[in-house]
């Protein structure tokens, strides 16, 4: 058998796979649509999107891949199969910081996949409000990067909002290049948010040095500028490049090429279980001596493991905190019950702001 002949051979194959896969697929829909009805019938009762079980699906799928595609190439296209079958339940209109081409909405993607509708809106309370109105199912807003920090806002939001986390999207940034230029030879202006700016200095210092940067409201604005201005160029992600018909010029420019955003999916009702969980919750306290130690007590005596804590102003008196909490473990899981049952008993506030699927990729 010579080389052409194996290679029909090859291609014959695939297309039989993927006849398989098409079928499969297809059937995959038609049992999407006969849970939809059921749910259907149970009026509003009836939860059509079940964050759990979705962090459970793509657990599974990352302990069966065998390769030869990694892991996150096999979740994001059963990520895509999932959001195809759900919006044939039920069409769900997901409300993000904007406006559209930014990193918010590629974590939209990346968690809820490309078939939901999705509301670009212009600030954090925004998109709280979308959500609370029952106008979003459900709502994305970034929490922290691991080079800038946290977002204060969103802290601040989660205080008063009776919303709930419902799950978490952990985002590594990439910045590319992008433009209608031919070389870099012809760039006369960089546009990009401040932050992507200062990621991607010592890159921009060497291969374009000299050349104007002008720092803008967001990337989405910056790619948006590249596309209309002669010798204008733009740092922003994929999404942008793609919304703005831009060709990237250099791919992965940022200074720490470990740069992630945490980002928050945030809606009306609580999570059940998914095997993996974590829990966040904001805690108040008396100013005294010892008070932080009190606090964090009863978590050691019940095992339970902290990931995450930042302070904010609790704005009821002067110097007075909240605490945010990030916990390993669900709410309803019975060490966790009991290390915050003691919690709200020594606090002076006390709010769980949501047991959720760990980021799973």
């Amino acid at each position: 058998m010579n080389e052409q002949q194996q290679l029909d051979k090859i291609r014959d194959r695939i297309d039989e796979l993927d006849c398989e896969i098409q079928r499969l697929i297809s059937e995959r829909a038609a049992c999407a649509q006969q849970v939809g009805h059921i749910k259907q019938a149970q009026g509003s009762a009836a939860r059509f999107y079940r964050p759990e079980r979705e962090a459970r699906i793509l657990r599974e799928v990352l302990a069966r891949n065998e390769g030869p595609l990694g892991g996150e190439d096999m979740a994001r296209l059963f990520r895509e199969i999932m959001s195809a079958c759900l919006a044939l339940e039920h069409p769900m209109q997901i409300a993000f910081l904007g406006p559209e081409g930014t990193f918010t909405q590629a974590a939209v993607y990346k968690h809820f996949g490309h078939s939901v509708s999705t509301v670009p809106l212009s600030a954090i309370d925004e998109v709280f409000r979308e959500v609370e109105s029952g106008s979003a199912h459900y709502g994305v807003v970034p929490v922290e990067n691991s080079t800038e920090g946290v977002v204060n806002h969103t802290l601040d939001m989660l205080l008063n909002s009776p919303l709930k986390i419902c799950g978490e999207v952990e985002l590594r940034i990439h910045d590319h290049l992008m433009g209608k230029v031919a070389s870099l030879d012809e760039v006369r202006k960089i546009y990009s948010h401040s932050q992507s700016l200062a990621q991607c200095r010592e890159w921009l210092d060497s291969n374009l040095p000299g050349i104007p940067r002008q720092s803008v409201s967001s990337n989405a604005e910056a790619a948006r500028r590249a596309g209309s201005e002669a010798g204008a160029v733009a740092v922003a992600g994929e999404v942008a490049a793609e919304l703005y018909e831009l060709d990237i010029l250099a791919r992965n420019i940022e200074d720490h090429p470990n740069n992630t955003t945490r980002f928050l999916i945030i809606g009306r009702d609580d999570v059940p279980p998914s095997g993996v969980d974590k829990t966040s919750l904001l805690v108040s306290t008396r100013n005294k001596p010892g008070a932080l130690f009190q606090l964090l007590n009863p978590l050691a005596r019940n095992g339970i493991s902290m990931t995450r804590i930042e302070s904010r102003p609790s704005r009821q008196g002067m110097w007075e905190y909240v605490f945010f909490f990030d916990l390993d473990g669900h709410k309803d899981e019975e060490k966790v019950a009991a290390a915050l049952r003691e919690l709200e008993e020594d606090a002076s506030l006390f709010k769980v702001l949501g047991s959720y699927p760990k980021a799973v990729i």
